[in-house]
């Protein structure tokens, strides 16, 4: 099994730097996620960066920051990013681990209890093709996948006005941009 490389602490800051600008810029600033602002704004994102380099040590990661996000009180750590940037580049690969992750949170006992939304600079809807702008709507810098506690995401979806509106708006913003804005905003180099 490959041994986790250290990641220098600069490092380690720019990743997480990179991964706040795409929040603020591209999540909060085109309002993909009405919901994403008020966590963000109240500073109750955990940003967790792995150094895993399989998908067994990142399933360790996963593991812990799970545990982790369940015994925090929800008003220090709401949300967290466990950001991955050295294993699952390949979004195939990614797709297939995302399986993995469910089956540790039913294992976990934390059904109900917290949910893993999927976010990679590759990303693609299996029903639309690879170039489609939609695909954006979960693209991220790097690798990561978002813990989320589900009564936070059911008081959201509660107090949002159309819920089931969200999907096709941030289809629609995101086709309407320039290519080369929205390349930029999400740092695709395709």
């Amino acid at each position: 099994m490959p041994v986790p490389v250290p990641l220098a602490a600069t490092t380690r800051a720019a990743i997480v730097g990179e991964t706040v600008r795409w929040l603020e810029r591209a999540v909060i600033g085109l309002n993909l996620c009405p919901f994403a602002k008020a966590v963000h704004v109240k500073g109750q994102v955990r940003y967790a960066v792995s150094e895993a380099t399989s998908p067994a040590a990142l399933l360790g990661d996963l593991r812990d920051e799970l545990a982790s996000l369940a015994a925090a009180p929800p008003n220090e750590v709401d949300t967290t990013l466990l950001i991955h940037p050295q294993v699952l580049e390949d979004f195939a690969d990614y797709n297939d681990f995302l399986s993995e992750a469910d089956a540790l949170l039913a294992q976990l006992g934390l059904e109900g209890v917290l949910q893993i939304a999927s976010f990679h600079p590759r990303y693609c809807f299996a029903d639309g093709p690879s170039g489609d702008p939609a695909n954006f709507t979960n693209r991220s810098p790097y690798p990561m996948l978002h813990l989320l506690r589900e009564d936070s995401v059911s008081r959201a979806v509660a107090a949002f006005p159309d819920p089931s509106q969200i999907y096709e708006r941030n289809m629609q913003v995101l086709r309407a941009l320039p290519a080369p804005e929205l390349r930029a905003l999400f740092g695709d180099d395709d």
